[in-house]
């Protein structure tokens, strides 16, 4: 739900609001206390993409409008899963942009080597698995190294086991939290209310005197 449209009492008709108020324990509006905050820290864990960016957008609208004591007493984080895991040989490693992976694996790396199924039956099963949602793992042939690499992208968190999503964002000795601070207010203000509000010219001219500097993953 999109808050910067929706009044406060149609609002906490969503169920999943309701929750988030519960579990913040700080109740909301007029009787807002932060005292009976539950929590010191407040999470955003989404997925890596434009779908999960859109969802961590919501949900900041409406920490920032509702909750925002909470953000500037710096209890709101958001969590850096990452987007690929890599095998090279027994060695694992995640990363969290392709600039990053791109700059492991070299410039000159062409991924375009596959090792794709021989088998029809190979074939099917990976078609099967894609159809589920499964994740896919590329596996490629390094020319420059005897070690074969495996590529695997995260297309969401439902796609890592318990295993993984512990070690790459939920393990507080290695997880990646970025805090939300507000430094100008009135700024905020403003471009809340141009993205999320009602204003579509003002929200269209945005996007195009800034899509050039968006790292947009579609």
């Amino acid at each position: 739900m999109n808050i910067e449209r929706a009044r406060l009492d149609r609002m906490l008709g969503s169920e999943q609001i309701k929750n988030l108020v519960l579990a913040f324990g700080t109740a909301i509006g007029d009787t807002f206390d932060i005292s009976n905050l539950r929590y010191h820290k407040i999470i955003l864990a989404t997925d890596a993409d434009v779908d999960g960016a859109h969802i961590r957008t919501l949900i900041l609208t409406l920490l920032y409008r509702y909750f925002r004591p909470l953000v500037d007493a710096g209890h709101v984080y958001i969590a850096q899963p990452p987007l690929y895991k890599v095998k090279k040989g027994k060695e694992i490693l995640y990363f969290y942009d392709e600039q990053a992976k791109v700059k492991y694996l070299g410039k000159d790396f062409d991924e375009s080597q596959a090792i794709e199924a021989s088998a029809d039956l190979e074939s099917a099963k990976e078609e099967l698995l894609t159809a589920a949602g499964a994740p896919v793992e590329e596996v490629i042939e390094d020319t420059k190294k005897s070690a074969k690499i495996s590529i695997q992208r995260y297309k969401g968190l439902g796609e890592m086991n318990a295993d993984e999503l512990w070690e790459t964002t939920m393990d507080p000795a290695k997880r990646i939290l970025k805090q939300v601070n507000i430094e100008d207010a009135q700024e905020a203000d403003k471009v809340f209310d141009m993205l999320m509000g009602d204003d579509v010219p003002a929200r269209k001219s945005f996007i195009q005197s800034n899509a050039k500097m968006a790292n947009l993953d579609i």
